[in-house]
């Protein structure tokens, strides 16, 4: 069973950057698809990114489009995710996930289809 460690969340102001890294234990990382999810305080977890086996492939939320980037690093089991542009709203605790397949090309975007989640890191953005 592989183990997920997030780490890289903080407080940043408006505007500025963030990077998560999630690392993976275990040596079938390459075997996963993985993906970027977030909780907001009252709300419900949402997807916020997902990437293939490959890395080739990569789906966003509508929400972060164009300001976040996910990108993974087979050499050292972790996956990314360049948060640029930073709002309040996107203050939540941020989860990474990975996806066993046998799809190298496919990247995931619910939360069901996902098999084992890391503990968390919370991004609080200050307006």
């Amino acid at each position: 069973q592989v183990q997920l460690v997030e780490s890289g969340g903080g407080l940043v102001q408006a505007g500025g950057s963030l990077r998560l890294s999630c690392a993976a234990s275990g040596r079938t990382f390459s075997t996963y698809a993985m993906g970027w999810f977030r909780q907001a305080t009252g709300k419900e977890r949402e997807f916020v990114a997902a990437i293939s086996r490959s890395g080739g492939n990569t789906d966003y939320a509508d929400s972060v489009r164009g300001r976040f980037t996910i990108s993974r690093d087979g050499a050292k089991n972790t996956v990314y995710l360049q948060m640029n542009s930073l709002k309040p709203d996107d203050t939540a605790v941020y989860y990474c996930a990975t996806k066993t397949t046998n799809y190298s090309g496919r990247y995931y975007s619910k939360g069901v289809e996902y098999d084992q989640w890391g503990q968390g890191t919370q991004v609080t953005v200050s307006s």
